[in-house]
């Protein structure tokens, strides 16, 4: 995530531990349809929010690695 780039509106651990919640009660198969749907629909959005995370700390990472001069990436 860059200087402009927003903050996910939770943190990569709650929102992981959300998912986790929403996977565990999609796969005991006894939530109603409509349940089911807004459940995954929140995992959706729970995963995007841990991407996002993910994505931000790789950038951080690609960036610190090509700050380093020719010298140093030997």
């Amino acid at each position: 995530m860059g200087e402009n780039a927003s903050q996910p509106e939770m943190g990569y651990e709650q929102a992981r531990e959300e998912l986790a919640e929403v996977v565990r009660k999609l796969e005991s198969g006894g939530v109603p349809l409509a349940d089911s749907m807004a459940l995954w629909e929140r995992g959706e959005k729970l995963a995007a929010i841990c991407q996002q995370w993910l994505d931000g700390a790789k950038a951080k990472i690609d960036a610190a690695r090509q700050a380093q001069t020719p010298a140093e990436q030997d």
